[in-house]
């Protein structure tokens, strides 16, 4: 059974209080149930972790990519500058897609910038919490079918 990572950057616990009119209603307890059922429904595993510090993202990437087949992140502010997060999704060498609640190349200059883009096969960004659950399932097929 094909497993994957999801990680969540510093800021999405509060999720569902943090500017509703940007993040939406959804905490981050609905997302994960949401991304739970639908990995149920694809037949495959996700193991989820979110943390407020860089370190702790890093340590459970380097700990669970060896039995993963992919990786979904919302780095949230360690989008623009988490490079060692960054260094730990290259060194995965697993598929990654990188998803943002709010469209981020919309909202201030300084969030435009992805240093986590360049590593990753795709990005959703702005379509709120169902970006997961897209993500999910591109990865699902992907690593069903390869890089076709």
């Amino acid at each position: 059974m094909h497993t994957f990572l999801v990680l969540n950057g510093p800021n999405l616990n509060t999720l569902g209080k943090r500017d509703p009119k940007v993040y939406g209603k959804v905490t981050l307890a609905q997302i994960e149930q949401r991304v739970r059922a639908r990995a149920k429904e694809l037949g495959v595993q996700v193991e989820l972790c979110q943390s407020n510090q860089e370190g702790v993202l890093v340590d459970f990437l380097q700990a669970n990519a060896p039995q993963a087949q992919g990786v979904i992140v919302n780095a949230g502010a360690l989008t623009h500058y988490g490079l060692s997060l960054r260094e730990a999704l290259v060194d995965a060498k697993l598929p990654v897609v990188e998803v943002h609640l709010s469209n981020i190349h919309a909202r201030e200059e300084w969030r435009n910038k992805s240093v986590v883009a360049p590593v990753a096969v795709g990005q959703i960004s702005g379509l709120g919490w169902q970006g997961y659950l897209f993500a999910l399932e591109f990865l699902a097929r992907y690593a069903k079918e390869g890089s076709k």
